[in-house]
């Protein structure tokens, strides 16, 4: 089979996996807030004591809307909700301490949104003083945040360089002006360079910068300037991700039409594009969606085995607890999921009245289990031993059946229940994570509520 006819195969809708099962397939039922307490302080006894736990916030001001983005998000020029905002989180942690036996032990913060960098410097200090009061520091603890390069000040930058802060991502997407216009994030090269430049000075040791590929009027030469002007700057990590075209849950993609976008063989094209350039300008592919210097952590973890994948995406180290807080923010205790409330009103409300604003979530199963950890492994290292005695054996056989027409494409190498990802196949680890999702295949989706996978 060509490569063309490959990506017309497999170009379909499917989970982007940042979870198993993924959020439409997680329990039906009211969530028990109880039994997901009791779930935290079992997975914080097991894990704060070595590897420490993890830390999501989630800050979903931003002043305008990129219509690409699916993050859940809350457009506002009003900065005086920081303050009240803050100070909910704060006590949503405060929440969570209480469900602990001990002090916790920090390993990663990650500010995410929204936009981060929407809060004052000021603002931001106090957070994260609140939330690393009554916390030990984990001595391999690794704080990074998300920043977009029109509001990331020095001082943002000074600040939280000060709290331990040493990764810093700066979102991208594309520098050209007929598609930032389209997708109303416009910022120049010279505020990237300069905002990449004040971190290096001041000493962040990793920045990462988001692209992302099959924009509304991207072209390859589109691609081709942005990834040149990319080199220039050489950050340490970048993100590669293909656009999902979501506009039955966020209307603002309906400011263009799919004859905008690319088509799946351009996409395609696109894609090939980047990963060359990054290639010959000394980048190396790891996992899905991301390319890394040899002098990166993240590099260094995928040649050790030790790479991880979890709801922030991929990281150097593990941590089995994983706290989200702020408005929609997900928390991952292994064995179970929590997502807070989707809206402000509602997260501020429960969190007032001294609860948890989790409203829904799922308990894994041991199938679920065993799954899960396959495909993090197929995402993470790219290969995997099936485990015959733990799947059942519908489950198994069809999954079999399934692999089989991979390995019979090239995309994985199967013999013996051992699974490793080719070179091929790399580019279609969604793909390959589908084979093996049960809970997919059992109820699939009458319309479609997943993007594309190209």
């Amino acid at each position: 089979m060509t490569k063309v006819e490959l990506i017309k195969k497999y170009t379909v809708a499917a989970p982007r996996y940042t979870s198993y099962p993924t959020v439409p397939y997680w329990d039906k039922e009211p969530f028990d807030s109880d039994k997901w307490k009791q779930a935290i302080q079992t997975s914080f006894i097991e894990n704060n004591n070595g590897d420490g736990i993890s830390i999501y916030m989630h800050l979903p001001y931003c002043e305008s809307l990129c219509t690409y983005c699916g993050c859940n998000t809350r457009i506002t020029r009003n900065h005086g909700i920081e303050d009240p905002y803050i100070k909910t989180v704060l006590k949503e942690w405060a929440l969570y301490k209480q469900t602990f036996d001990s002090f916790p032990l920090i390993r990663e913060i990650h500010l995410g949104g929204g936009t981060p960098t929407f809060f004052s410097h000021e603002n931001l200090h106090r957070l994260i003083e609140g939330l690393l009061d009554g916390c030990n520091i984990h001595p391999q603890a690794e704080f990074s945040f998300e920043a977009h390069p029109n509001n990331t000040t020095v001082q943002h930058l000074q600040t939280l360089y000060s709290l331990g802060f040493r990764r810093l991502s700066l979102g991208i997407q594309d520098f050209d002006p007929h598609v930032q216009l389209i997708i109303n994030r416009v910022q120049s090269f010279e505020q990237v360079k300069q905002v990449t430049g004040q971190a290096r000075e001041i000493g962040y040791t990793s920045i990462n910068f988001d692209l992302i590929y099959g924009l509304p009027l991207q072209t390859p030469n589109c691609l081709v300037d942005t990834i040149s002007k990319v080199g220039q700057l050489r950050p340490d990590r970048i993100a590669f991700y293909v656009y999902a075209h979501v506009p039955w849950i966020k209307p603002g993609q309906r400011r263009y039409t799919e004859a905008d976008l690319p088509d799946t063989l351009e996409k395609a094209a696109l894609y090939e594009f980047g990963r060359e350039m990054f290639t010959r300008l000394g980048y190396l592919e790891i996992g899905m969606d991301h390319f890394a210097l040899p002098t990166d952590s993240l590099y260094r973890a995928d040649i050790a085995g030790t790479l991880h994948r979890n709801f922030m995406g991929y990281t150097h180290q593990y941590t089995g607890l994983l706290i989200g807080l702020g408005v929609s923010a997900i928390s991952d205790a292994w064995g179970a999921y929590a997502q807070n409330a989707k809206t402000i009103d509602e997260y501020t409300r429960m969190i007032n009245n001294d609860q948890l604003s989790v409203v829904k979530g799922h308990f894994l199963t041991d199938e679920d289990l065993v799954i899960r950890r396959l495909m993090l492994d197929i995402m993470c290292k790219g290969t995997i031993q099936i485990p015959r005695a733990q799947l059942t054996k519908s489950n198994l056989g069809e999954a079999l059946v399934r692999l089989h027409d991979l390995a019979y494409d090239g995309l994985i190498f199967l013999e013996n229940d051992l699974l490793s990802v080719t070179p091929l196949g790399k580019r279609f680890l969604r793909n390959i994570c589908m084979a093996l999702d049960a809970r997919f295949w059992a109820d699939k989706p009458n319309k479609q509520i997943f993007s594309m996978t190209g």
